[in-house]
């Protein structure tokens, strides 16, 4: 097999130590946990301090009101997943959203808002297999939202695209974003106390006889306390939402009340001598599951290549239009979907031109949910938002691995500054998950009060001979596992190092319905990044591809962290949007 030879040079190291090693889309979040690893707290005491920093410091990829999904293994233990994805509200039928005319639930605004999950999932983690009370976790994010930190440039971008939004409707966001009635520039100092004085409060709230019952108080405090009242009280109010019309949220203080985050088995499958765990069908990793057993098929499994490219792409769009199908929290036919004879019937379907189809396979007894197709443009790969808060790819990610063994990968997201209003007394705003749910009955992902919007968040862990060796995964929407399967390839098949795998010209297919509003999708799709070469771009187009080109470094914002074995452990992190780092020893 054939493969282009990795980069002599990177843009960074892959860093390597034996200490203890982290990795995040932002570097005050890779430095808090890296801090709390010097001060003897393990990977999950880390973990959950970057992921508080992360809602500070890019609140434009996620917050405090949104959801997140991890995956871990404790030293010597089995991959778990971190359930962190809160349900439909009571309140968030179809028929409750149809009789607001509303044909899709919106991109923007309180009526897209599930229960939110992030904060408790983390906290439960934090209890389970952290060493470290909660005000110590707590203090890297509250001294960063009370002192201030630098902002980051696409921050003060997003802001400035929704300005007009917040002035005119949302006052509460505008207070709290645009001080002196203008957004923040570039590097400027901004602050975030109320923020700061929620997750004061929540420490404050941890008391009790042992650390497990402290910071179960917090959690009780966050579900049932000030922060569930001051929502149930801000949603009420009509506000602006994507669709152009003024809408009251459905969340109240009971769906607050009623959720908890918890511990799930993976799902896992092999490939090429490893074992790749993911999340369940709730959300979309096992599509990339799927696509690395099609392409175990294949002799061509470079992403550098025209045929490996074109092979890629159109796995992609199978996989993709499976998820689209079957996904969702409810019953799943996951057997048939990753067995071997249903892999080897969707692989037949690969020709030597390009799919401008949606072709969900077919399951015995099981009806394929056809979603509505609109065509339009979508997924470019870097968040992108429009003046009324639409939305897509926004998200961030963490990994920690610490010197005993411990490791993390984790995708928090939702919540985001411009997707509803900013709640005046917690100093954060709602997420916009439900989006990902379809206002028609028959799916597994249709809206349904209590059932998880299926979510495109998806960490990822490798495992060598049983033993957890990679954490890894990225921000990006529906091109998350898109990217990862490129990282997957170049290290596993390709010999490529950690970071010249991140740093590798990266693609993404546009071929199946976008799962952000308004739910777009460009048949024959292929979004590129330049260096990939004029000749296979050119190469993509004559199969039949409809490329876009994105520029030099644009997609793909992989970090990582992971072992060799022996107690040797590395790290590396994504250079697009100079932004992305990783730290260790």
């Amino acid at each position: 097999m054939i493969f282009t030879p990795p980069p002599a040079f990177t843009t960074r190291p892959t860093l390597r130590g034996n200490f203890g090693m982290s990795a995040s889309t932002h570097w005050l979040a890779t430095a808090s946990a890296q801090a709390v690893l010097e001060r003897g707290g393990n990977a999950f005491d880390a973990a959950v301090a970057a992921a508080f920093v992360l809602h500070v410091v890019e609140p434009h990829l996620n917050g405090p009101g949104g959801d997140m999904v991890g995956i871990f293994a404790v030293s010597g233990g089995q991959p778990t997943v971190l359930m962190g994805q809160g349900p439909a509200p009571a309140g968030a039928t179809i028929a409750h959203y149809r009789a607001a005319g509303l044909e899709l639930v919106p991109g923007a605004g309180a009526l897209a808002a599930a229960v939110p999950g992030a904060v408790d999932a983390w906290l439960l983690l934090l209890r389970d297999h952290g060493s470290w009370e909660l005000a110590d976790v707590l203090a890297f994010a509250i001294g960063y939202a009370r002192d201030g930190h630098p902002v980051l440039a696409r921050v003060c971008a997003t802001i400035a695209a929704v300005a007009d939004l917040f002035v005119e409707h949302w006052p509460s966001s505008a207070e709290l974003w645009m001080p002196g009635g203008r957004p923040p520039t570039p590097d400027s100092v901004i602050v975030n106390l109320p923020l700061a004085r929620t997750f004061e409060r929540l420490a404050s709230a941890a008391s009790g006889a042992t650390r497990e019952a402290r910071i179960d108080a917090a959690r009780e405090e966050w579900s049932t306390g000030f922060v569930a009242a001051a929502i149930d009280g801000f949603v009420r109010t009509p506000h602006r939402h994507s669709t152009g019309g003024d809408h009251a949220g459905v969340l109240n203080a009971d769906d607050l009340a009623v959720f908890r985050a918890s511990f799930e088995s993976p799902v896992t499958s092999e490939f090429r001598g490893v074992t790749i765990a993911k999340s369940g069908p709730w959300g979309q990793g096992p599509a990339l599951l799927q696509m690395l057993a099609m392409l175990d098929g294949f002799d061509d499994l470079d992403p550098s290549s025209e045929l490996g490219a074109h092979t890629i792409l159109e796995v992609e769009k199978l996989a993709l239009a499976d998820r689209d199908a079957y996904f969702g929290d409810g019953s799943v036919p996951l057997d048939v979907l990753l067995s071997p004879e249903y892999i080897a019937e969707r692989r037949s379907l690969v020709t030597d031109a390009a799919s401008r189809e949606f072709r969900p396979g077919t399951v015995p007894g099981v009806e394929p949910f056809a979603p509505p197709l609109t065509v339009g443009s979508s997924g470019l790969g870097e968040p992108t938002v429009d003046a009324s808060g639409v939305t897509t790819g926004d998200t961030c990610h963490l990994d920690v691995i610490d010197r005993w063994g411990n490791i993390v990968s984790a995708t928090p997201s939702g919540g985001w500054l411009q997707s509803s209003p900013a709640i005046p007394e917690l100093g954060f705003s709602l997420g916009t998950r439900l989006q990902m749910t379809w206002l028609v009955p028959g799916s597994a992902s249709s809206l349904h009060p209590g059932r998880r919007p299926r979510t495109t968040l998806t960490p990822t862990l490798v495992l060598g001979d049983g033993r957890p060796i990679v954490a890894l995964g990225s921000p990006g929407g529906d091109q998350q596992d898109q990217w990862q399967l490129l990282y997957l390839l170049r290290t596993i098949v390709g010999g490529y190092s950690p970071q010249q795998a991140i740093d590798a010209p990266a693609l993404h297919t546009t071929s199946f319905p976008d799962s952000f509003w308004p739910r777009s999708w460009e048949p024959g799709g292929a979004v590129v990044e330049d260096r990939l070469g004029d000749a296979v771009i050119t190469a993509l187009e004559g199969r039949g591809h409809r490329v876009t080109r994105a520029g030099d470094w644009s997609l793909g914002r992989i970090s990582a962290v992971g072992t060799d074995g022996a107690g040797s452990l590395w790290a590396a992190a994504n250079p697009r949007g100079n932004q992305g780092y990783a730290a260790g020893r």
